[in-house]
């Protein structure tokens, strides 16, 4: 039950998060989420978990690492190849020689082994926090590809070199011959065996669509399972479980890509569900990561043989000196192959921001904890408690140096650099048009997977929609804008009278409660998508539940009562009829010299809907919507909306774009729902 209620709590911290991120945007969702733990770890009723670092990175690092290898792209992967392979393999190296002398001479009480394990674990950069952070303040599109591969590559040759080390601390024996075949073999044999299962799981999904089980729910638990199936079996056989679930993820996507048939239908369902499964991994890596701060300053704080401000110090020379290294490491590449190449050398800013972007993070801590508590003798493995809290404050010191510094230094233009190429003309109107497609490409996909039938008349109306909503203008032109406005007050005025008079034939008994409650809904529905007022979602929110708690204890919904809604499409016509005179009759008395032209539009389509209903058309047999035209339209402006977000996440539009394209897919929604 303590587990159950920890992870609870976590789940409801990561939403937290990003309600808080909401108010102060300028603070990485990291650095919040560490901040939450730390709160949750302190407070009386706060969690302590026990950090194990083989189940930490079988339960979060494989599947992220999966889901990174899936998406990011591969042409620029392999254009980038030198300075990403020079960074994950060179540097990491070089961090490890550099680094672990500095720190035993820094501490001579943590021996040298033991040093060059802690500049091993320091080495790698997280992926997670590179992805947050380059989202946030919209990185160079060259540099964020060069930290995704390296942070992608760099976990396998840190922990390597990390493993030996370790392994001569404990043992007292170390080969560098031995260490440099055993890093080839365990790096190559990851990639291969990542690759390989990868393959197998895709052909086996494959092999079970062509006898027939083409259940979506199944595949997409197979997708799933896959990162730790590979996981798991790489471990087992003594390869780099992380470049081969990084490797999966690569090959994963290649198959994608080489489909004959889209499977649109489970490449949407999957999308969704990893998408809310990332959201939770990420947000759980970094609060177990503040969940286990307070644990190990505590340690450091009561231990009578450590100096706290030393420590403090430690931590702050540390994090400079990974900086300095990574900054030189870039210099004199840069130089090297601007000298090559016989090109101009990149601009000092670039590399600033890429050194300051290596920040490190839950692949660091989960090392630091799995140092051995002894040694082979049986001893005490020496400073293990001084390493751990080294590694947490380093993470902390730069996810904090990182915030801090790279809004600064990254551009603040206000672009679309990632979808526009230069002098493709306004960036909002392509980011717009990639928006458009996406919805558009769904629906046509239905389309072709229900051979023309169902979806082509939806297709067909959300192309009018967007035809429509594209020709006004009303971003710069106040008349337009008013006019718009006018409209909605006429339509909400409208919506009440349909309403009131919804209410009325339902307590006449004119209408019954099943069907009236499902017409109400439609009618807060349309209300709430009008207005998009915190108000309005409020009260719409409330009416949900006053419907469920209503629906639980009075059973009006379920049973035979239920599926009575069916038999009575007849009453819920004419109430409609009912009800759009009694729209029309509202609108037309708060008619005025100012909102005439705009409440006259929406007495029109009440009339044409009265009109049409009184001719039996365009209302199913369930009484109340064309439901499937309907849902598929809703589909599309779902993921049209996705389409922003993960636009704004990955860098392609900065905020005020996001902002304006979402204002005009609820514009969209809003034609929709009028209908």
């Amino acid at each position: 039950m303590e587990t159950f209620l920890a992870v609870l709590l976590l789940l409801g911290l990561i939403a937290a998060s990003n309600i808080v991120n909401r108010f102060i945007p300028f603070v990485p969702i990291p650095l919040i989420q560490i901040g939450l733990g730390v709160i949750a770890a302190m407070v009386p009723t706060g969690i302590h978990m026990s950090f194990e670092p083989e189940l930490f990175f079988l339960l979060f690092i494989a599947p992220l690492l999966f889901n990174d290898g899936k998406r990011t792209p591969r042409d620029e992967l392999w254009n980038l190849r030198a300075p990403i392979l020079l960074l994950a393999l060179g540097l990491v190296f070089v961090t490890v020689f550099v680094a672990g002398y500095a720190i035993h001479w820094m501490i001579p009480a943590i021996p040298l082994a033991a040093s060059f394990a802690l500049a091993a674990i320091l080495s790698p950069t997280d992926a997670v926090a590179v992805s947050s952070l380059a989202g946030r303040v919209h990185l160079p599109g060259s540099i964020h590809r060069i930290l995704e591969g390296e942070s992608l590559m760099n976990d396998a040759s840190g922990l390597v070199a990390f493993k030996f080390a370790i392994a001569a601390a404990v043992t007292g024996v170390f080969s560098l011959p031995k260490a440099a075949l055993s890093f080839v073999l365990i790096a190559a044999g990851g990639l291969l065996i990542g690759a390989l299962l990868s393959f197998l799981l895709i052909r086996l999904s494959v092999f079970l669509r062509r006898f027939g089980m083409e259940d979506v729910t199944m595949h997409v638990l197979l997708q799933i399972l896959t990162p730790f199936i590979i996981y798991l079996i790489s471990e087992e056989i003594g390869v780099s479980g992380i470049l081969a679930v990084v490797a999966g993820g690569v090959v994963n996507a290649i198959e994608k890509d080489r489909a004959v048939s889209p499977q649109y239908k489970l490449q949407l369902v999957s999308a969704s569900t990893w998408s809310v499964l990332l959201f939770i991994l990420n947000g759980m890596v970094f609060l177990i990561l503040g969940v286990s701060v307070p644990d190990v300053v505590e340690v450091i704080y009561h231990d009578q043989s450590v100096n706290n401000f030393m420590v403090a110090g430690y931590v702050l020379v540390i994090t400079m000196l990974l900086i300095v290294l990574r900054f030189l490491w870039i210099y004199f590449y840069s130089i090297f192959e601007s000298r090559r190449l016989k090109v101009e050398q990149s601009p000092l800013k670039s590399q600033l921001i890429t050194s300051i972007s290596g920040v490190r993070g839950a692949v660091t801590l989960a090392g630091a904890f799995s140092i051995p508590l002894t040694l082979g003798d049986g001893s005490l493995f020496p400073q293990r408690d001084l390493i751990i809290a080294i590694a947490a404050g380093v993470i902390l010191m730069s996810l904090l140096i990182a915030s801090v510094l790279l809004p600064l230094l990254a551009e603040k233009e206000e672009t679309a650099a990632v979808i526009l190429k230069e002098g493709t003309g306004n960036p909002e109107l392509a980011a717009r048009s990639v928006v458009i497609d996406a919805g558009m490409t769904m629906l046509r996909s239905l389309v072709t997977e229900s051979g023309g039938g169902q979806a082509q008349p939806a297709l067909l109306e959300f192309t009018d929609k967007i035809d429509r909503l594209c020709g006004l203008k009303t971003e710069n032109d106040p008349k337009a804008e008013q006019f718009r406005r006018l409209g909605i007050e006429a339509r909400l005025s409208g919506l009440e009278a349909e309403r009131t008079e919804l209410r009325r034939m339902t307590e006449n008994g004119m209408l019954p409660a099943p069907v009236a409650v499902k017409m109400e809904e439609l009618l807060d529905h349309k209300e709430a998508v009008l207005c998009r007022r915190f108000d309005t979602q409020v009260k719409f929110s409330l009416t949900e539940i006053q419907r469920l708690l209503s629906g639980i204890f009075s059973g009006r919904l379920n049973g035979s009562e239920g599926r009575q809604v069916i038999q009575n499409a007849e009453e819920a016509r004419k109430a409609k009829i009912a009800m759009c005179q009694a729209a029309v009759t509202a609108v037309s008395s708060g008619i005025n010299e100012n909102n005439r032209e705009a409440a006259q539009l929406v007495i029109d389509k009440y009339e044409k809907m009265e009109s049409r209903l009184e001719q039996g058309d365009g209302w199913s047999k369930e009484g109340v919507i064309d439901d499937q035209n309907f849902e598929l339209k809703l589909k599309a402006i779902q993921e049209q909306r996705d389409t922003v977000q993960q636009m704004y996440q990955n860098g392609a539009i900065n905020l005020k774009i996001a902002g304006k394209l979402r204002r005009f897919v609820d514009q969209l929604e809003t034609s929709i729902w009028e209908d």
